[in-house]
């Protein structure tokens, strides 16, 4: 086991020295961050100092090897905008994105096994049939568009929900609904799929036969048997909702790290790009090990 999570780790580590190189050099294609942070009538002298004072002035392989020197001592750069550890403003955002991102996926998962359990006991049926058109909506509709929707209809229309920012419950109710929305439409598909499967297999016709209560029958019996394929959707999913909020972010102005990405992609702020982009990998990188450890939980035959 330890074995196996030493591999993991140093395989992730590899991958995510690769994306911070690659980050550096996109980031540096998107211009020059003087021209925002300077006036426009400001001279030419105040440009090469504002270069030279954030490193700009190098050639750009003098600032990759400048770059991956601070990597290698722990050192993320400050933040030209707000003169502060950039790794500092990346954890500060983290946390909200973690708490959105895991209640979404709580709530998805959760509606997901129940609702494709029981669809799958009555294929055909006006339940199962719902439940397919909304799983099926819900997975082809756009984040982005169904936020805009929620906001025109219950914050403008029916003045019920709050448009953006954080506080009460209801601040959370649109940005989770959203977010969840495409989770739960993938899941319920895939339980529903699954459950299908288990339904029709001897070992349940054999529990009918003993006179088990159909409860029993099905989410425990045949929901247990049907829940790798389920986590393993289910965990990339959670990595795409941790990775994938920046729009739902951005929209309902949720202060978490996508939207402080997208603002610092925006504000040419190269160090918290790095930063947030750190953060998130090693995160999903993360979430993928603890998803692989969770296989051996609900399957004893898996080893490692």
């Amino acid at each position: 086991m330890l074995s196996y999570i030493g591999k993991r780790a140093s395989h992730s580590v590899i991958s995510v020295i690769g994306l911070l190189a690659l980050v550096f050099f996109l980031t540096r294609l998107t211009g020059d961050p003087s021209s925002l942070f300077l006036p426009l009538d400001s001279t030419l002298e105040a440009r090469q100092a504002f270069a030279k004072l954030h490193g700009f002035d190098q050639p750009i392989h003098w600032q990759f090897l400048d770059y991956l020197r601070d990597l290698i001592n722990l050192d993320f750069g400050q933040s030209v905008r707000q003169n502060r550890s950039a790794m500092e403003i990346a954890l500060e955002a983290f946390p909200q994105t973690l708490k959105l991102a895991f209640v979404a996926m709580a709530l998805a998962f959760t509606l997901a096994l129940v609702a494709g359990s029981i669809a799958a006991t009555r294929p055909g049926g006006l339940f199962d049939r719902t439940v397919s058109l909304v799983s099926l909506t819900g997975a082809s509709a756009p984040d982005f568009w169904i936020a805009i929707v929620g906001i025109l209809v219950f914050a403008v229309s029916f003045d019920l929900l709050p448009t953006s920012g954080t506080g009460g419950i209801s601040y959370w109710i649109m940005p989770i609904f959203v977010l969840a929305l495409r989770p739960f439409g993938l899941l319920v598909q895939v339980v529903r799929g699954t459950m299908l499967g288990a339904l029709s297999a001897p070992y349940i016709k054999t529990a009918r036969a003993k006179g088990l209560h159909r409860k029993e029958i099905v989410f425990g019996h045949a929901l247990r048997n049907s829940l790798l394929p389920v986590i393993t959707v289910a965990g990339d999913l959670t990595a795409g909702l941790v990775n994938g909020a920046v729009i739902v972010e951005s929209v309902f102005g949720w202060p978490g790290i996508g939207k402080l990405m997208i603002d610092a992609i925006i504000q040419r702020d190269f160090a918290v790009v790095q930063s947030t982009i750190l953060v998130t990998a090693t995160a999903i990188f993360i979430l993928n090990i603890c998803i692989d450890l969770l296989y051996a939980v609900l399957d004893p035959r898996i080893r490692y």
